[in-house]
């Protein structure tokens, strides 16, 4: 089983910033001299707000699934079981991803590009689509996530070995 490194990162991320506008929200009302507990509790709802918007799904997988969590529900999809894997380019990059199940997961391919292992398991289940015959859109996006993985990986074994430029 794999899971997001960076998840925990992402959280701290999240309650920094909500914590951050908490703190300024409540001094500018402090140094106004209109702080209540009823403004108080307003602006930590306004926080809390903020936190729920910046806080990411986390993406856990595993032989033939892939998973994400956010606050209010789990995703599942059957990696062996893919019917299409859709690339969105955007604003906000999605891979989303849809098995025979009815099962439907979006993402963002940067989890899966700075998760290797995460990569490595949706690719391995994502064969076994294409062999079964039940991936029947989607190869090229698959194919493209895979250029972009192998892309950072190879950065990353030059910075390692001191060799980027």
């Amino acid at each position: 089983m794999a899971h997001d490194r960076r998840w925990a990162g992402d959280l701290r991320y999240a309650g920094c910033w909500a914590a951050g506008f908490l703190a300024l929200l409540l001094v500018v009302d402090a140094a106004y001299g209109t702080l209540s507990a009823v403004r108080a509790a307003l602006w930590a709802v306004l926080a809390l707000s903020l936190f729920l918007i910046l806080l990411p799904p986390r993406v856990t997988a595993g032989p033939g699934w892939l998973a994400t969590r956010d606050l209010f529900r789990t995703r599942r999809v059957r990696t062996d079981r893919l019917t299409s894997v859709v690339w969105s380019d955007g604003v906000a990059q999605r891979l989303v991803l849809k098995d025979g199940d009815g099962g439907l997961v979006p993402l963002d391919p940067r989890v899966l590009v700075d998760n290797p292992r995460l990569w490595l398991l949706l690719d391995a289940g994502a064969r076994v689509s294409r062999e079964r015959g039940t991936l029947e859109y989607g190869v090229v996006a698959l194919r493209r996530l895979a250029g972009k993985v192998d892309g950072e990986t190879a950065k990353a074994v030059f910075r390692a070995s001191g060799m980027d430029a």
